[in-house]
């Protein structure tokens, strides 16, 4: 699905043909698939309004409208069935049901990062709430919307939570300016609670592995604390040097050059693919050998948001690595062998990494830096690809299909889906 200015588009994933087309009420701002496909939302932020679409009744249509409560975000619950709207100001939370015609409340919403959290299974809901100058959690059933359990927290600013992928502990987790994490059960106790330091800058990321077994926590210090999931106690310190020295670490570099071309093959004028060959460059990794010096950038310590710290994790899907970016490394993206907790690979792109994704199905790492080329990691070895087309695709954001068949590649202004051939087994 994609959108054009108040225009929903509904496109095969495999074909691109076009399969259904949607006038909204306004522009949309945002769009999310329900879980099971059936539905589609349209948020349009400005208006209070959001418009749900169905796949297989064409004819039928939702709309909902919060009035002079406002609407700041919009999402699916795990079924698919309710919608879940926050109004202006995090006053409240809107439950609405598509098939009921229901309306629940959710009072006193918290604004953070990430206020919100569903189980994987879709049973449980957490909301992080703020009342009376104080951080509280609720966790909900979603069957019916009832609360099971209310309980307040240990922080100065709960800045985020996440439930491991098993459904059985919760992770919340202070501001910045507070080094804690919290873990709690599904019935509110609290299991363990951990802080590396006092008073510099604190958390900074936060991912769980697929196995629940463990809890990366990434932090302005430019390490990666790992806690297991017995004792919840740290196992290991991730390190991001900018000079790596261990002879067991492969460091890929990406270089570029341009393309020579015989006289032979000029033709006057050119042709098409001719001339973009000539105008481009070409891109490939070289094998570096150790010690290696990565760039670095010294962060302005006088300005808020410092580019210091590991601002992005995440697992492979198979629990067998990690990869990571460090801030003030902004061209490299580092992958750590959790079986052996020792750094594996470091990738050292030419540009600022804009967002890297595992494969859902494989140990397949995706990488992407603003440039038109696609970074491929796989512990066979990694590869440059170049995106066919006429201009400049810059590639901002990148998305794994679920079965890993195919990417979607984003731009600011457009996007394509990249397929890519299994092996033959």
């Amino acid at each position: 699905a994609s959108c054009v200015q108040h225009r929903l588009v509904i496109r095969d994933a495999s074909t691109l043909q076009i399969l259904h087309l949607y006038s909204c009420m306004d522009q949309i701002q945002y769009i999310e698939w329900s879980s099971d496909s059936q539905f589609i939302l349209c948020a349009m932020y400005k208006r209070g309004i959001v418009q749900v679409w169905s796949l297989e009744q064409t004819e039928w249509s939702c709309k909902i409208d919060e009035g002079s409560a406002g609407l700041v975000a919009s999402c699916w619950s795990p079924d698919g069935r309710h919608i879940l709207n926050t109004t202006e100001f995090h006053l409240r939370i809107t439950v609405w049901s598509l098939c009921t015609k229901s309306v629940s409340y959710i009072k006193y919403p918290k604004a953070c990062q990430q206020g919100v959290a569903f189980t994987r299974d879709g049973r449980y809901m957490a909301v992080a709430e703020r009342r009376d100058c104080k951080d509280f959690i609720s966790i909900f059933v979603c069957r019916n919307w009832q609360l099971l359990r209310h309980f307040d927290t240990e922080t100065q600013d709960l800045f985020g939570i996440e439930w491991a992928p098993n459904g059985c502990v919760l992770a919340a987790w202070d501001t910045c300016l507070e080094y804690k994490v919290l873990l709690y059960s599904l019935d509110g106790r609290l299991l363990s609670s951990y802080r590396a330091y006092e008073w510099p800058l604190g958390i900074k990321s936060i991912a769980w592995s697929p196995s629940s077994q463990f809890l990366a926590i990434g932090s302005f210090d430019e390490k990666v604390r790992i806690l297991n999931h017995v004792t919840w106690k740290k196992i290991t310190e991730l390190e991001h040097p900018a000079v790596i020295t261990s002879k067991k670490t492969i460091v890929y570099k990406e270089v570029e050059k341009s393309p020579t071309l015989g006289t032979e093959r000029l033709s006057f004028p050119p042709t098409r693919a001719l001339a973009s060959s000539l105008f481009s460059t070409q891109s490939k990794y070289d094998i570096c050998q150790v010690p290696v010096s990565l760039h670095y950038i010294k962060p302005v310590a006088d300005k808020a948001n410092p580019k210091v710290g590991v601002g992005m994790l995440a697992f492979s899907a198979d629990n067998c690595f990690l990869a990571t970016k460090n801030d003030n490394i902004p061209n490299a993206v580092w992958i750590w062998d959790i079986r052996k907790l020792k750094l594996a690979v470091v990738l050292e792109q030419l540009y600022t990494i804009q967002c890297f994704q595992w494969d859902p199905c494989q140990p397949r790492l995706a990488v992407c830096t603003g440039s038109s080329r696609v970074y491929l990691w796989s512990p066979a070895g990694c590869v440059v690809v170049k995106v066919p087309g006429e201009g400049d695709f810059q590639i901002v954001s990148l998305s794994w299909h679920p079965s890993g068949d195919s990417m979607l590649l984003l731009s600011k202004d457009h996007f394509c889906v990249c397929y890519l051939e299994r092996e033959e087994v």
